[in-house]
């Protein structure tokens, strides 16, 4: 064994990935390739799959129907990754400019929903979205259920597109602090006095100096949000009900449900590629994505 390390000097390092590997191929690459065989078959009379090469679940994907789930699910998804920016840059800024001792327990407070199950916290957002429930007493109590305040309540509630939008946010807004609170607290503030020292207005500092070195940040923040709320379904299933069906919805009723393996399949194959392609032009164009175009 050891003449062989000296005679393969890479020997070592190809014996620490290959746990690694083999976990990647057996429970990654192989169900992969078993999906993409199957989004070329056709579905049987009962439900079994037919290997045959057919191209029917993917042009079924090209229905209007369809084509609906695909932008909704799309949209929805950036409108996620939005507003979790939005609310969670301002955030992770103020937890790493924070004094030491206090950041530990800031980082504490976003981690501590996550020692939850997390059907119990959507179910604690139903009880509070629902027509009854404590946000629609609260604004009855104080006189808000009138007028405007009606129709903002009316967006958010429980089974419509506001209330998944607002599931959504909650769920992956972590995901999106943790990795701006990583690039914001390796920003060096005498960059900032430089930058005050030379003219600039706090504004302009944040526009010229904060705000492009968080870039790697911003951009690992969406790429956590986007993704896998791209695929999410529990959320919008829970709190959108049948108004509300995504491609994580349609995945799962044709694998569970219409037992259509080959359309499931194929929505799955769809929904991956389009997450790449979303992924590949974010990144490239903040200039992240040179290796992925490799």
């Amino acid at each position: 064994m050891v003449r062989f390390l000296r005679e393969h000097e890479n020997a070592p390092g190809v014996l620490l990935i290959t746990p690694t590997m083999l976990w990647l191929g057996v429970f990654l690459l192989i169900p992969l390739v078993l999906i993409v065989i199957i989004s070329f078959a056709i579905r049987g009379q009962y439900g079994d799959v037919v290997y045959t090469f057919s191209l029917k679940a993917y042009l079924t994907l090209l229905d209007k129907q369809y084509l609906s789930i695909l932008w909704d699910s799309t949209w929805i998804a950036f409108l996620t990754t939005a507003i979790s920016l939005v609310m969670g840059y301002p955030l992770a800024y103020f937890i790493a400019r924070s004094h030491p001792r206090r950041k530990s327990l800031f980082l504490f407070l976003i981690l501590v929903p996550f020692w939850t199950n997390f059907l119990i916290r959507i179910y604690a957002w139903m009880i509070s979205l629902r027509s009854e429930g404590v946000i629609a007493n609260v604004m009855t109590s104080l006189g808000l259920m009138h007028g405007f305040g009606e129709q903002v309540f009316s967006l958010i509630q429980l089974y419509t597109p506001g209330a998944v939008l607002i599931g959504m946010v909650y769920e992956f807004l972590p995901f999106m602090v943790l990795p701006l609170y990583t690039s914001l607290e390796k920003l060096d503030p005498s960059l900032l006095e430089a930058a005050a020292d030379l003219g600039a207005r706090p504004w302009r500092a944040f526009l010229r100096v904060t705000l492009p070195l968080s870039l790697p940040g911003i951009v690992a923040g969406s790429i956590l949000v986007f993704v896998p709320a791209m695929g999410m379904f529990v959320v919008p299933d829970l709190m959108g009900g049948a108004r509300t069906v995504l491609v994580g919805n349609l995945i799962r009723n044709q694998y569970l449900i219409a037992r259509d393996w080959p359309f499931g399949s194929a929505a799955s194959m769809v929904l991956m590629a389009l997450t790449l392609l979303v992924t590949l032009i974010y990144t490239r164009s903040f200039g992240f994505g040179e290796e992925l175009a490799l």
